[in-house]
């Protein structure tokens, strides 16, 4: 079986930022062990599988790290809705519905930017159980839980960015992963990592999952319903983000860097 397969760059409008995810638009159905193993062998922070369902516009989306099935992916989902305009499975400015193992996502390609909308993840404030005051070296100045995650607030950007994290520990504490954030230098609102050292990815370059619980703890600090949002990773993400009642909407762009063939 011959599966096309696509890399794509999102959240960035330039080759080589952002946080690249595989696509693979499959014609016929695999198993959940196939998906694995090409995940697996993509070696990316995700890999997307899209399949057409009885519905027009209507499509399955699952998400792979090189480990585990996961269930929510911004980046990835973001990257499928635009590789599926390029490969003419949608159409810009239509909107795309993915059924997930989070409910239903609807995307929509605007021009140079994608629309997504997420659920909001609910985050509440709770006492880490090792990290209490400082997060390897760096002052915490708030901390909150959320599904499987937690978010740690340092004091400013520059803490972000230069933190060192040991990924052992992280993984003996944390169930998939931490965030970190802190107001961000201008242009932006906030800034944020991500390490999930227990899903496989030591630190995501761009992560739209942990986006969606950042929205639920800035707003519940500031009260803002707009953030624009950096990730300060390596290869960096830039997203913009609008809280809707129990929903946010993730804005982002995308590239492809490269198309090919899978021979199974």
């Amino acid at each position: 079986m011959k599966i096309p397969i696509a890399i794509v760059d999102a959240f960035t409008n330039k080759p080589f930022g952002g946080n690249p995810a595989a696509v693979c638009l499959l014609e016929e159905s695999i198993s959940s062990d196939e998906m694995q193993k090409i995940a697996m062998e993509m070696n990316l922070s995700e890999t997307a599988f899209v399949e057409k369902t009885e519905d027009e516009g209507h499509f399955n989306l699952r998400w792979f790290t090189p480990t585990l099935e996961i269930d929510l992916c911004g980046h990835a989902t973001l990257a499928s809705a635009f590789h599926m305009t390029h490969a003419g499975w949608a159409f810009p400015e239509e909107e795309i519905h993915f059924n997930t193992k989070s409910g239903e996502l609807k995307v929509t390609v605007n021009g140079e930017w994608i629309e997504m909308n997420f659920p909001l993840i609910p985050t509440f404030s709770e006492p880490h159980p090792y990290f209490k005051e400082e997060f390897f070296g760096k002052r915490i100045v708030g901390i909150s839980e959320l599904r499987k995650n937690w978010i740690i607030e340092l004091e400013d950007s520059d803490a972000v960015k230069s933190v060192k994290p040991d990924m052992l520990v992280i993984a003996r504490n944390s169930e998939e992963g931490i965030i970190v954030t802190a107001k961000g230098d201008s242009p932006f609102d906030i800034c944020s990592r991500f390490f999930g050292p227990n899903v496989g990815v030591d630190e995501d370059p761009v992560t739209g999952f942990a986006h969606c619980a950042l929205m639920d703890y800035w707003y519940q600090k500031t009260g803002k319903f707009t953030l624009h949002a950096f990730q300060a990773s390596k290869r960096g993400g830039e997203l913009r983000l609008e809280k809707q009642d129990d929903r946010v909407i993730i804005r982002g762009q995308a590239v492809q860097v490269l198309i090919g063939m899978l021979d199974l």
